[in-house]
């Protein structure tokens, strides 16, 4: 694994297979996790184990009415603060836009002065090197890796052949294909395909915080997950810890948020003679980052929609 699993940091709060539920009478001053689920988790379904395990986690839900349901009960639960970590590999700043636009009434009422919003969990940089790190434990001479995910959108989805590209750039296998559950290709035509090029065994690694295959697939073997609850839970301890520190400073991530899906999608062209420009007062890098170790150097760049929740203890 890379870097953001060795910020395996005691975890925060509790999750559960639930939605939210009431909160204890007597609120406790500690601090409280929600975490933010999109298509990367099936709006935080698969999620749902880490809320189990995880003291700190209070919940876990989509974006949206749901979300608010779990930050409020959240709120209630303890007299300390509350920070939401949008539960994003890097595919999905709707995520934050969404998780940040729930929390901004929130933050403006019940949940003054104790309400953050952490960065991401991952970016497509941190994706790439978990893809290769659970991509070298299958066969790479003659073997190919079959990144599978949640079909979403079509920039989110195209989105996930670049990082193929650069797994297979950067990594030890020959080939590196792309297959959706519920799109196209689908992992057995992206198995297909691997089979047609040569490869003579398949490995499927999923690019989401579920499992690689929903649905077995005959000659395909099961990579997954792509990282382990206990790295999962470092990492949401490190954004934790990084947001409560903003937050001693007055800064609760929600205003960055907010901005985080700009630039994401159609570029802004105005057509042939289009002579348009948009002057924004701040670039925009591509490539890579080459985010050694984890987030340095990362602006407030905040990312959908049921809830699993559980009491404090």
């Amino acid at each position: 694994m890379t870097a953001p699993q060795a910020e395996a940091a005691p975890a925060p709060a509790q999750l559960s297979a639930a939605a939210p539920v009431s909160a204890p009478t007597a609120p406790v001053s500690t601090t409280a996790v929600v975490l933010a689920g999109g298509h990367e988790s099936d709006g935080g379904r698969d999620l749902a184990a880490l809320v189990e395990r995880e003291p700190a986690v209070h919940a876990a839900a989509a974006a949206g009415r749901a979300l608010g349901e779990a930050v409020r009960s959240a709120l209630a639960a303890t007299d300390g603060p509350v920070c939401v970590v949008p539960m994003t590999l890097g595919r999905d700043p709707k995520l934050v836009a969404d998780t940040a636009r729930a929390l901004r009434w929130l933050a403006a009422g019940e949940g003054r002065g104790r309400l953050a919003l952490t960065e991401p969990f991952g970016g497509k940089d941190h994706l790439v090197g978990w893809l290769r790190a659970a991509a070298s434990a299958g066969p790479q001479r003659d073997g190919a890796v079959l990144v599978t995910a949640p079909a979403a959108g079509p920039f989110e989805d195209a989105d996930l052949f670049r990082i193929a590209r650069l797994v297979r750039q950067y990594g030890n296998h020959r080939w590196v294909e792309v297959a959706f559950a519920g799109g196209d290709p689908d992992p057995a035509e992206g198995a297909e395909r691997c089979r047609l090029l040569g490869a003579r065994e398949v490995t499927a690694v999923p690019a989401s915080f579920g499992p690689a295959l929903r649905t077995e697939l005959p000659g395909v073997r099961d990579g997954g997950p792509l990282l382990r609850p206990a790295a999962i839970a470092g990492v949401v301890a490190a954004r934790t810890a990084a947001a409560l520190h903003l937050l001693g400073h007055g800064e609760d991530g929600i205003l960055a948020g907010l901005d985080a899906e700009h630039g994401h999608g159609y570029a802004h062209s105005h057509g042939p003679g289009g002579d348009h420009t948009h002057g924004h007062g701040h670039g925009h890098g591509h490539g890579d980052s080459h985010g050694h170790g984890d987030n340095h150097g990362h602006s407030h760049s905040h990312s959908h929609g049921q809830g699993h929740g559980h009491t404090q203890h």
